[in-house]
């Protein structure tokens, strides 16, 4: 029962969530009666909403990919930086604490080089939205969940070698490995008896860090907007 509950609440929330963004982007359309969820989200118009909040969503991110500092003090990005990394960064902050502040700077500067390469992905695949993804959106998928299925290894392959040149452009890897030096912690980290960071795996790393953090910041976006958009009809 508390399950078909929720589910109708979403359904509903959907609803008036679609009908109000149809009049707050200025789409022209003017909805006469009540249909259900699934068949608003399944027409033009609840395609060309969906699209519309993700492509705001990717202009924020890439906007915020493109500035260094708003990249280095946004928490989506942090949230996003990989378990392994994170324990990297936690054992060069007790031996040499400035290279950790270098790569995250270096990482910083990498994704703006990868912004015209993540960009045309995303919105190629927001583009090629059908009726059926809207429809799982309706029924309580969030439309950066469908977009993050869609394109997160691709990305993740594409923008891999642009990391991988912008790090070794700077030599962090080889900066870090020459701390770690004769440290043992690092090898308990990597697995197995291995005392240096890979060039490959540091790039990957970022990568990965890169591309969830763009995810986190879109859907927090599709959030924000979500309640803004349902805030005028009592939400």
């Amino acid at each position: 029962m508390r399950y078909l509950t929720r589910k109708t609440t979403r359904k509903n929330y959907m609803k008036r969530y679609i009908i109000a963004a149809a009049l707050l982007i200025g789409t022209g359309a003017v909805i006469t009666t009540m249909h259900s969820c699934s068949t608003i989200a399944s027409t033009d118009l609840g395609v060309s909403i969906i699209k519309k909040l993700l492509l705001n969503g990717i202009d924020k991110g890439m906007a915020i990919y493109s500035n260094k500092e708003a990249f280095l003090q946004n928490n989506m990005v942090d949230k996003a930086l990989p378990k392994q990394l994170r324990d990297i960064n936690s054992t060069l902050e007790k031996i040499a604490p400035s290279l950790v502040a270098k790569e995250r700077d270096y990482i910083a500067q990498a994704a703006a080089y990868t912004v015209n390469t993540s960009r045309p992905i995303l919105e190629g695949a927001v583009n090629s939205l059908t009726s059926q993804d809207v429809r799982r959106i309706a029924e309580g998928t969030m439309a950066t969940q469908i977009l993050k299925e869609k394109t997160s290894q691709q990305l993740i392959a594409a923008i891999a070698p642009k990391v991988d040149e912008k790090l070794n452009e700077y030599g962090i890897v080889k900066t870090i490995n020459t701390a770690l030096s004769g440290n043992n912690l690092l090898g308990n980290l990597l697995g197995g008896g291995s005392n240096n960071v890979n060039a490959g795996g540091l790039s990957k790393m970022a990568s990965e860090q890169l591309v969830n953090g763009l995810f986190n910041i879109i859907e927090d976006y599709e959030h924000q907007n979500s309640k803004a958009l349902l805030g005028p009809l009592g939400k």
